[in-house]
């Protein structure tokens, strides 16, 4: 048990918020420390914990930079990109596969 106050699912006071909810907000924990704990209790399992912030004490989202835009694309690119025959494929390749689906439904080719 941690020191930190818990309280059961969509029981925590007004005022508190996870990172989801600060994000839906426009805010960000901002560095604060945690503050609660919500328990979601499951069958069989672990109770799923969720960790709580202050509303008033979060900051807001930083703005997107033309630069973390162009890195953010650049990545998405690559992500997009099959190592097999170097298109875009218009979709994240599946790490499973490794290469795009037409590749990897055609082994015997190189190309797609």
């Amino acid at each position: 048990m941690s020191a930190l106050p818990s309280y059961r699912w969509r029981l925590a006071p007004d005022g508190l918020a996870t990172r989801r909810q600060l994000r839906a907000l426009g805010l960000r924990p901002g560095g604060q420390d945690v503050v609660a704990e919500v328990h979601r209790p499951r069958r069989r399992r672990a109770p799923l914990v969720a960790y709580l912030y202050r509303v008033d004490r979060a900051k807001p989202v930083r703005p997107m930079t033309p630069a973390r835009t162009a890195a953010l694309a650049a990545a998405m690119l690559a992500c997009r990109t099959c190592p097999n025959c170097r298109t875009d494929a218009g979709y994240c390749i599946p790490r499973s596969l490794g290469m795009c689906v037409p590749c990897a439904d055609n082994p015997s080719s190189s190309s797609c």
